[in-house]
């Protein structure tokens, strides 16, 4: 059985009362944690990852110096993790957070989806521009409309991911690009306890899985590769209620050959998660452990 257990006890009745449902979020586990057991779930605590800051202070620390002597002409925020990293790069180095905001007022904001825009407000600050979809598609869908040709744009990268087809449009576009990566996903759960979540998938002893990031599904597919396992995950997915945050996580997904069977439709953020979740599950029928 995996050990990576709930400390927190289902309450009950609920729309997800008897309900066995694995999380591989991290950085807001209590909080997943919370909002599935007050609906009566049992918690399977397994965070495949976390996040972590860049290791090397120094490009991101020269980025944001720059940024604060000639803002550019945008900046696209596709995270919200990575301007609340950003702001603690800036403090340990010494830049205030009004030297931030100024910078910041100073530029036209594009953020990828909800979250970064949550960030904003922490500085008192909002976004001038929303992708239509809060994906990469849905940011360059917004640049053609823009006139970003010779003008000057930073990116905030999600993770470590270069983001290639962004950066290309950019490029396409003649824009100058400047990019920043302030943080990390690194391994937090090990190969062993991964092997156990692969078993439980497969034996049919979970009702749903519930991913938070494209990065948890990039490693769970990854380490079942290394495991000699893909095939069991590809059977303990089908027999499995998997649910997305968002249409990111949802693709990414759909690229392993596995579909989300819920996600919410517009409000990408725990709870609309968590809602959405219990409805689908409060019926039998969508319950494929039932099946």
């Amino acid at each position: 059985m995996l050990r990576v257990q709930s400390m927190m006890q289902p309450d009950a009745p609920g729309p997800l009362a008897g309900r066995r449902i694995a999380v591989p979020e991290s950085r807001q586990l209590d909080v997943l944690d919370r909002l599935l057991t007050r609906r009566g779930a049992e918690v399977l605590r397994c965070p495949l990852l976390e996040i972590v800051d860049a290791p090397d202070a120094g490009p991101v620390l020269a980025w944001l110096r720059d940024f604060l002597h000639s803002p550019p002409d945008y900046f696209i925020l596709m995270t919200g993790e990575g301007l609340a990293r950003l702001r603690g790069f800036a403090d340990s180095g010494g830049i205030t957070s009004d030297a931030l905001k100024d910078a910041l007022e100073r530029t036209t904001l594009i953020s990828r989806g909800p979250k970064p825009a949550r960030e904003l407000r922490r500085l008192g600050l909002a976004p001038q521009l929303f992708a239509p979809q809060p994906t990469t598609d849905g940011v360059i869908e917004l640049l053609k409309d823009l006139d970003i040709d010779g003008r000057s744009v930073a990116l905030q990268l999600y993770g470590d991911d270069p983001n290639r087809a962004l950066v290309s449009y950019l490029h396409q576009r003649s824009a100058k690009i400047t990019t920043v990566a302030p943080y990390r996903y690194a391994p937090r759960l090990s190969h062993e306890h991964i092997a156990e979540l692969l078993a439980e998938l497969e034996e049919g002893g979970l009702d749903a899985i519930v991913f938070t990031s494209k990065a948890q599904v990039e490693r769970l597919f990854k380490v079942s590769a290394e495991l000699g396992a893909v095939r069991a995950l590809d059977r303990g997915l089908a027999r499995t209620f998997v649910a997305a945050i968002g249409p990111v996580v949802a693709d990414v997904l759909a690229s392993n050959g596995c579909k989300a069977d819920s996600m919410p439709d517009e409000r990408y953020f725990m709870k609309p998660l968590v809602q959405t979740l219990s409805q689908a599950l409060g019926s039998a029928q969508s319950h494929k452990r039932c099946m």
